[in-house]
């Protein structure tokens, strides 16, 4: 079979609608950010989120007086500064843009690089920004016993706030099953024997469990460019309340094929503007988990 990708027009309109809604349809799946942030993909590079200063009411002997509180207010914003970013050419004589199946699998594979680049950004953006703390017993997730020591605490340091209506999430990376697993197959009759059946449980405790490769918590600068953000956050994982912060994305994931000069084939380039907050009022329901 030909390879028609300079001149086959219909092929390159198919291929991007293809490839547009199949790669946000990826993101959407493996995204963590999007489980457990408000998401945001309007138009807007700056989304507003002012708030007014704590209330605290008094109580006081019956005087039929009060005192007069001055009333404050905070402006904060959440300013799209960042980019996810992917490109690469593909010479008229390569086949892979002559082939359903092995265009589809870089479809897969371009998605996959990028979910998990925004994941990544998203999660550490969040976790720097952690208005509480905790430390895990030693041994951390990876020793057993700790698991339900661990969960109780967590669950302990978001009760009783109005905000934790839409459930907890807790993000570990893969090597921190080697502890949860063993501790929900041990704890309970029809959970352990769920567990023992069908293995790792995405839901604990009234809590949902994400799973992340190992090195998603990092230390490093975020933005090789500007370096603008740096996380410390190698050893920590992240618990916290759904919807508190937010994750956000103007128009989605963009997508385009475009001719090079003095070059045959395509260039391919994927790109999506993000930006990630947690707010301040709310920032104590999002609890940076150091490992000990």
């Amino acid at each position: 079979m030909a390879n028609t990708i300079n001149t086959d027009t219909y092929g390159l309109v198919w291929r991007i609608k293809y490839f547009k809604t199949t790669l946000e349809h990826y993101l959407r799946k493996a995204l963590v950010a999007e489980a457990i942030c408000t998401v945001d993909r309007s138009d807007q590079k700056y989304i507003s989120n002012p708030y007014v200063g704590q209330v605290t009411a008094s109580v006081t002997t019956m005087a039929g007086t009060y005192a007069v509180t001055a009333f404050t207010t905070t402006d904060q914003t959440l300013e799209v500064t960042d980019q996810v970013t992917y490109g690469e050419h593909l010479f008229e004589f390569e086949t892979t843009m002559s082939r359903f199946d092995l265009w589809a699998d870089r479809v897969d594979e371009i998605g996959a690089a990028v979910a998990t680049a925004i994941d990544k950004w998203c999660l550490n953006t969040m976790l720097s920004e952690a208005g509480s703390s905790y430390t895990t017993p030693a041994g951390g997730f990876t020793t057993a016993a700790n698991f339900l020591s661990i969960m109780g605490a967590l669950q302990s340091l978001v009760a009783g706030y109005a905000d934790n209506t839409k459930g907890t999430f807790l993000v570990v990376e893969n090597t921190d099953l080697a502890g949860i697993i063993p501790a929900m197959g041990s704890n309970g009759f029809s959970t352990a024997d769920s567990v023992l059946r069908n293995g790792f449980m995405n839901s604990y405790m009234g809590t949902d469990l994400y799973v992340v490769r190992t090195g998603t918590f990092a230390t490093a600068t975020a933005n090789t460019t500007a370096g603008t953000k740096t996380w410390t956050n190698s050893g920590h994982r992240m618990f916290g309340v759904k919807g508190v912060a937010t994750y956000a994305c103007p128009r989605g994931i963009h997508y385009d094929e475009k001719q090079v000069t003095l070059k045959t084939g395509r260039e391919l380039s994927v790109w999506a503007n993000i930006g990630s907050k947690v707010w301040t009022p709310k920032a104590t329901l999002i609890v940076d988990i150091t490992l000990a």
